[in-house]
């Protein structure tokens, strides 16, 4: 009981960090009061500026692009580098007192418009024009509603404030700063999304089978109880439905109120102290969920036969079999690993490795009883991913969900609580990432079908489960387009994910004639298959095994 209870509480904590699988930078924009017109159409591109001084190359900083003037390289090698230098004056409102000759000036924001602003810089000779912004973020450059002198032919660039300022103090200090501006393309569809997909795709698919084998076993030992078997034979490890959580309709509606608290703490308490407390607590379940898989995979073993079902008592565990034991350091230890290197280019490995096997062990101990609940609680989920990533802005003025997944103010890039990927072929690098609720919360709903499938004894096609994973993948697939098609806004999984998943399963079973034997009891109308004693009473043979 105190294994399910731990695993209850990983669960609420991690599925509450259920995020986008990728996110967008800082940049703040105004489009909905400046739409697009007649020069001033442009796409948002992110841009890059190397940066050199006196001589030596420096570091890279990026910007963003204006919605006016030409657009800017793709290429490094076919962007100019030039001289950088500073306004005169600095807001560059009016006539400026610099005599150019195809350099980039430094400006300050304020005063006026953009397109003024870039209109001075050209009248004046420069090349392109650089706008340092008030604020930490970056900010979408616009045409206000009346302007009409918009043929600019300089390209203009918004830098953040910090980035700016080092800049402008370097060309004071009489160094010669020179940079160029590009802006690389993103591939349509990284390689990196893919594996992620799969790799959540796979992790379900796991989770899945291993429940619904469980769920078969326990079937078999019921069977075996109702017909007076031993208490020996119940004792058999790692079989049994005793370590099972059961959702209830209450708790799933109470989810959506412990993780919205959960998450207003997560992103008030945000710092670089937080997310070290995060990491121990990913460390933990990593570990149990580790050491559960290992020892599932082991025991499949006639090697590892004796080591499974021998035991040794220990103070607050109880019983534990050496497999167990043997297995535990190991786990510990990689988590320990990871956590001392995760900031190591390749920790992204470890943090994959021990966040599947959590997820796994996660959907093996919690299950939804049948559709209703699983109804409920993605419903919820829905609302709650929709109201984080997109209505929290209204009250927080940033997205809570996305400055929570991204660690904003920790100094550390994200919390573990994700699966993630190094973009491969992205010019500006980067993770594709997806957060545990993705996974974890359509997961319980697949598992369900799985399990309703191989006690209703329905084959691949006429059951539920394979509609199922085709409708996750779907909705997966779904998230992904979105996040490349709405550039520069973060996105919620779950707002694809639970159409489809949910939509599809509730329509099949309306269609097929199940859906109220799988909304209420969530099992067959009959005994499971194994059971076929004739002298059991109708009560004794409609036992559910959920609730062992």
């Amino acid at each position: 009981m105190e294994l399910k209870t731990a695993f209850c509480l990983v669960f609420v904590i991690f599925t509450v960090l259920s995020s986008s699988p990728a996110y967008a930078g800082d940049i703040v924009h105004q489009d909905d009061v400046a739409p697009k017109k007649p020069g001033c159409e442009n796409n948002f591109v992110l841009v890059k500026v190397p940066i050199w001084i006196d001589g030596k190359e420096d570091n890279e900083v990026v910007g963003v692009g204006a919605r006016f003037g030409p657009t800017l390289e793709s290429k490094e090698k076919h962007a100019n580098q030039s001289r950088l230098t500073l306004a005169d004056p600095p807001d560059c409102c009016s006539k400026s007192r610099n005599k150019l000759t195809g350099e980039v000036i430094l400006v300050h924001r304020g005063n006026c418009s953009f397109t003024v602003k870039a209109n001075v810089a050209e009248a004046a000779g420069a090349s392109a024009i650089l706008i340092i912004n008030n604020r930490t973020e970056l900010f979408k450059m616009v045409c206000e509603a009346n302007e009409t002198d918009l043929e600019i032919g300089i390209p203009a660039v918004m830098l953040p404030q910090d980035a700016g300022a080092s800049l402008e103090q370097s060309i004071k200090n009489k160094s010669v700063v020179s940079v160029q501006l590009y802006s690389p393309q993103r591939p349509l569809v990284d390689i990196a999304e893919v594996f992620l997909w799969l790799m959540a795709v796979g992790t379900i698919l796991c989770s899945s089978y291993w429940s619904a084998w469980s769920a078969r076993e326990a079937a078999i030992e019921q069977d075996k109880l109702l017909k007076g078997a031993s208490d020996e034979f119940l004792s058999t490890d790692g079989t049994g439905s005793s370590g099972v959580v059961n959702i209830s309709t209450t708790s799933a509606i109470l989810f959506v109120v412990i993780a919205s608290c959960f998450l207003v703490m997560l992103y008030k308490l945000m710092s670089l102290w937080f997310i070290e407390v995060l990491v121990v607590l990913f460390c933990i379940g990593g570990v149990e969920g580790l050491q559960t898989c290992l020892v599932a995979l082991l025991s499949s073993f006639r090697w590892f036969e004796h080591a499974r079902e021998s035991f040794v008592k220990l103070p607050f565990f109880g019983a534990v079999s050496y497999l167990t034991l043997a297995v535990t350091p190991f786990c510990i230890a990689f988590a320990v690993v990871w956590a001392v290197f995760r900031r190591v280019s390749f920790a992204w490995i470890g943090q994959d490795i021990l966040g599947i096997a959590l997820i796994i062990t996660v959907l093996q101990i919690i299950r939804v009883p049948n559709l209703k609940v699983g109804t409920v609680l993605l419903g919820c989920a829905f609302l709650y991913d929709i109201f984080w990533v997109f209505v929290s802005k209204w009250w927080f003025h940033e997205s809570v969900m996305i400055v929570v997944a991204r660690g904003d103010r920790s100094g550390e890039d994200g919390i573990p609580m994700l699966l993630k990927i190094p973009r491969m072929f992205d010019p500006w690098g980067g993770y594709s990432i997806i957060g545990f609720g993705d996974i974890i919360l359509p997961g319980l709903l697949v598992a369900f079908s799985l399990r309703y499938d191989w006690l209703s004894k329905k084959n691949l096609r006429a059951g539920y489960f394979l509609w199922a994973m085709i409708a996750y993948g779907l909705g997966l697939l779904i998230t992904y387009l979105a996040l490349n098609l709405m550039d520069g806004h973060g996105q919620p999984a779950l707002l694809y994910i639970v159409p489809f998943t949910l939509g599809t399963f509730l329509t099949l079973g309306k269609k097929r004639g199940d859906l109220k034997n799988l909304w209420t009891r969530g099992e067959p109308e009959r005994p499971c298959p194994h059971i076929q004693a004739p002298t059991l009473s109708r009560k004794q043979a409609n036992i559910n095994f959920y609730y062992n």
